[in-house]
């Protein structure tokens, strides 16, 4: 079987090179093009030394036609609002996409003005963009051309909530989603407020009460539920490099307990393969660093009628590149864990 020649877009982000890193072991991967926007230039290895030895390429311009042409799948990892310019040019050249940010993630063009205040130029792939979070689309996801990589909090929170939701165990109203996130998330330019004087012993919410991923969370969660669902969301910045902790509380609709919801999760979660329903413990940042996984639990709260879910992720893993990764696997018919099979590193 021939590799597949992948190319990355803005691999100089965090979220870029942890795609890089997976793909370059990735045993049906072959590595073509390496994109920068302010790296252009740089050879990978000297930005990202843990590369050193494994990629040694020469960041280069964007020039999408010679990317798609060149290339089986790219994975787009810029900041939100910028794929939608390169997308169209890297589909006519036969390349599938992988977009690691948010350009394709909603349905309703609409949208896109309310939560990211740009207007969408390539409203037409919409319909056909798939969301990929394989727990709810695995099928469709094997067979598109243009996948939408879910965002870090909306991956945490709808596999914290999914199996509650899809059996109507949960109401549809009154869902409130807590999450905390480490400084990774705000990517490699940060902005100001993200130096270690600011983030250490600090803890701070943020973009409440309109964070962008509400859109896509309510978006999943109305398909899932068949009925519309809105969500309180509020973020947290807390002093780690990685990780994110999502706790969400949801008004349970009739009698249910503990174990039937374990029960629920072990049933929707026996395909997933890097879903790992615990039970007795809760699920900690640190056990998922660096990898894949999602660990995931659920606890009833009989005096208030409450379920309480609780997922931990790798923002950067799951949230981001490792989910890019096993939507590839999909999209090209591989193993799905190929590349992947790996646990996260503690302590």
């Amino acid at each position: 079987m021939n590799k597949i020649k992948a190319s990355v877009i803005g691999a100089s982000g965090y979220g870029g090179a942890e795609a890089v890193r997976l793909l370059t072991t990735h045993p049906q991967v072959e590595i073509v093009h390496l994109t920068a926007e302010t790296q252009q230039g740089q050879v990978m290895s000297k930005l990202y030394p843990n590369l050193r030895g494994f990629v040694d390429q020469t960041m280069i311009a964007v020039d999408a036609e010679r990317i798609g042409r060149d290339s089986d799948v790219t994975f787009v990892s810029l900041p939100s609002g910028k794929a939608m310019h390169l997308v169209p040019a890297l589909l006519e050249q036969g390349c599938k996409v992988i977009d690691i940010a948010a350009d394709f993630r909603l349905r309703d063009a609409a949208l896109y003005p309310l939560w990211y205040k740009v207007t969408h130029i390539a409203p037409e792939y919409l319909d056909e963009a798939v969301y990929g979070l394989p727990e709810l689309h695995r099928d469709a996801i094997r067979t598109t051309r243009l996948l939408a990589n879910p965002g870090c909090y909306p991956a945490a929170s709808l596999l914290a909530l999914l199996p509650l939701v899809q059996s109507g165990a949960v109401r549809a109203e009154g869902i409130v989603i807590d999450a905390k996130s480490g400084v990774s998330g705000a990517g490699r330019g940060g902005g100001g407020g993200f130096g270690f004087s600011e983030v250490n012993e600090n803890v701070q919410a943020y973009g409440v009460p309109r964070h962008n991923h509400i859109a896509e969370i309510e978006q999943e969660l109305s398909r899932l539920a068949n009925t519309t669902v809105q969500v309180v969301f509020t973020p947290h910045l807390i002093p780690m490099t990685r990780g994110i902790l999502a706790t969400v509380y949801a008004p349970l609709a009739h009698d249910l307990s503990e174990e039937e919801a374990l029960r629920l999760y072990d049933e929707v979660y026996s395909d997933a393969p890097f879903v790992r329903v615990l039970r007795e413990v809760f699920p900690q940042t640190k056990a998922t660093l660096g990898s894949n996984y999602c660990d995931v639990t659920v606890k009833i709260d009989t005096r208030t009628r409450t379920a309480i879910a609780i997922a931990a992720i790798d923002n950067l893993g799951r949230g981001a590149a490792g989910q890019a990764v096993q939507n590839m696997n999909l999209m090209f018919h591989l193993p799905e864990t190929m590349g992947l099979c790996f646990p996260g590193v503690f302590p």
